[in-house]
This record gives C-alpha cells, sequence and structure tokens, in this order.
C-alpha cells in the first residue's frame, strides 16, 4: 500500500445523521484516496457537524460504545480544531452503550450494537457488513484504478454506515419506548 494508506489510525469515513422530529439527511465526511485524504475527510466532518449544529443547536451525538471519543479525540490532536466545532462534538457525544447496559438486562451474550439491534428488531438491507468488512472494503476501494468499481464499493461502505447509524437509533428510540 501507498505510505499515506499505510495508517492504522486513518478514518476514512465519519457520518451523521439526525433523527427525531425533525430528521435530516444521511451525511458523510469521507477521506479522499491521496495524501491528504485523511485530513480532507476530518475537514468534511467538520463542516458537516457546524452545519448540524447550526441547524439543530447543541445537540447530543449518539454513538455505540467508546470507539468514536477515542477518534474525535485522535483527530482533534493530529489535525486541531480551528473554529471549535470537534471539541463541540466531543463535548456533545452521548455513548448509548453503557446507558443501555444499565437501563435494561436483555438475554443476549453481547450488548454489541449487532446483536442489540437484531434484538429490538432492526433489520439491516446488506448480508454483509461489520467493521472489519467495511475496512475490507475500504482497502479494496483503494488498491482498484477502477472509477466506478471504486463509487461501488464506496456506496456499499456508506449503506453500511448510514444502517449502523439507523440501528443506534432504533435502540435509542425502543429504549425510550420502554422508559414511558
Amino acid at each position: 500500500m501507498p505510505p499515506h494508506l499505510d495508517e492504522l489510525e486513518k478514518i476514512y469515513l465519519w457520518g451523521l445523521q439526525v433523527y427525531g422530529e425533525k430528521p435530516g439527511d444521511y451525511q458523510a465526511g469521507v477521506a479522499g484516496f491521496g495524501p491528504e485524504g485523511d485530513q480532507e475527510g476530518w475537514a468534511d466532518f467538520l463542516a458537516k457537524a457546524r452545519v448540524v449544529f447550526e441547524g439543530y443547536g447543541n445537540t447530543p451525538i449518539v454513538h455505540w460504545h467508546h470507539y468514536e471519543r477515542v477518534k474525535v479525540d485522535l483527530y482533534l490532536s493530529r489535525y486541531g480544531d480551528v473554529d471549535g466545532i470537534g471539541q463541540r462534538v466531543r463535548r456533545n457525544l452521548v455513548d448509548l452503550l453503557p446507558i443501555t447496559q444499565r437501563a435494561i438486562a436483555l438475554p443476549l451474550s453481547s450488548y454489541s450494537l449487532k446483536a442489540v439491534e437484531r434484538y429490538v428488531g432492526f433489520k439491516r438491507s446488506q448480508t454483509e457488513y461489520g467493521g472489519d468488512w467495511a475496512m475490507a472494503k475500504y482497502i479494496e476501494a483503494t488498491e482498484t484504478g477502477d472509477r466506478e468499481a471504486r463509487a461501488e464499493i464506496m456506496g456499499e461502505i456508506l449503506t453500511y454506515n448510514r444502517e449502523d447509524l439507523a440501528a443506534t437509533w432504533a435502540v435509542l428510540d425502543w429504549l425510550k419506548a420502554r422508559s414511558r
């Protein structure tokens, strides 16, 4: 792999979607495929997060497990935060996993998002998906010179991410329904 792709800490996709009373469209800050792609993806994500904050105020950013917090911290230190949007994202992160674990005992061997989403009835459109799958597909996209093939692969990854966000919302919605 080219040196700019040989980075285990590279985030190639930052997905956002607003749910609730005033839902928004799925948005993704996607890293480019060149040497500056990583920083471009971070900048794209921050620009999209700014638009969300402008349209929805100081909204929580719900995610599953600690991964997002760790990666936001990494990127804040790696590329900075000229206008404070990254820090605002960081402050607004809400990890749904520990909330779920404290709220209800589920008859599952794991509290992974994939296990919990199935339990609450969320259905995905893809038969293959997952974090490892998405990373392998991204590597496949970087290694192809065929623009159409790359776009198709990235479309699959974006679908996976969009459905991850929808699954997280489905779990949150399910939990809220049980607390009434």
